[in-house]
Order: C-alpha cells, then structure tokens, then sequence
C-alpha cells in the first residue's frame, strides 16, 4: 500500500471502526502536503484503540519515509507486539508458527511488520539486525508471502 494516493482515493483498512478509518483516510490525504498533521491522525487513531493495528501500520510507513527512523522502529515494534498477542503467538519470535499459506489477519501483520523492522534497521545502517530479522522471516515465511525476499535483495546489495 502507497501511503499517499490521489485524492479521493481510499485506502481499505480492513474491518476497522469507522471513527478509526476516517482518521487513517485523512491521515493518509494529510501526508502529501502536513506531514504533521498526518502523524497526528494516526496517533489519535491509535489512542481510540491501541488494539488496532492499521494505525501502527500508517505510522511507521511514514516515520520511515520521514527519515524518523528511531520512532518507526518503536512503533513497529509496538505494533508487532499488538499483532503476535492477537494472534496468540508466543512473544519468542523463534516459537512462532511457520507460514505455510499467505496469511489474513494479525499473523500477517505480524509477519509484515518484521519484514518493516528489517528495512528500518537495514535503513540505520544496522546490518546485524536486518539478517537476523530476515534470517527468521525465512523460516516463518519461507514462500515470502509478506514480500522480505526484496528487503533481502537490499541487504546483500548493500552488505
């Protein structure tokens, strides 16, 4: 998902409350010309419902467009919290269950949130990191459903 469509354009969060998806709709429309006030919807968005996870989405894609690198990686990681408890996963990345379809819900959040952390960490110069993420993704996601295969791509291009 492009965080910045053309106007009039919705984004389809999925089965979200509709006070929350029209925060995240202006959120997303607010980001082409106030950054700002985009952050600010999405972090009202998450303060309606911390258990959302599309906010948490919204705010790290554009902390990592903004450069804001240290945030996007707290909220990602927030959000991928959020994600393995809805799920019922177990906290220990390693005992999660290996995907053996492409998953909906909060798996799938999950599994797309480490491929983010991966990014962001690659992003700061945090090699280390980003394998060790992409290392787990390609035992929990070895058909690469969530798309890490591109993020592993960067990483052995910029090793």
């Amino acid at each position: 998902m492009d965080i910045a469509l053309a106007d009039g354009e919705r984004i389809n969060f999925g089965a979200v409350a509709p006070e929350i998806d029209d925060l995240l709709q202006q959120g997303v429309a607010a980001y082409r010309r106030d950054r700002a006030a985009a952050d600010r919807l999405f972090r009202q968005a998450l303060s309606i419902n911390p258990g959302e996870l599309a906010p948490y989405y919204c705010l790290y894609k554009i902390h990592t467009y903004m450069g804001s690198l240290d945030f996007a990686a707290d909220i990602a990681t927030e959000g991928l919290k959020e994600a393995v408890k809805q799920a019922g996963w177990p906290d220990d990345i390693r005992e999660w269950p290996e995907a053996t379809h492409a998953q909906d819900g909060p798996g799938r959040f999950a599994l797309y949130t480490l491929k983010a952390l991966s990014f962001i960490e690659l992003r700061r110069g945090n090699q280390e990191a980003a394998r060790e993420y992409l290392d787990l993704l390609s035992k929990k996601d070895p058909y690469g459903s969530v798309g890490w295969k591109v993020v592993e791509e960067l990483a052995d291009r910029t090793a």
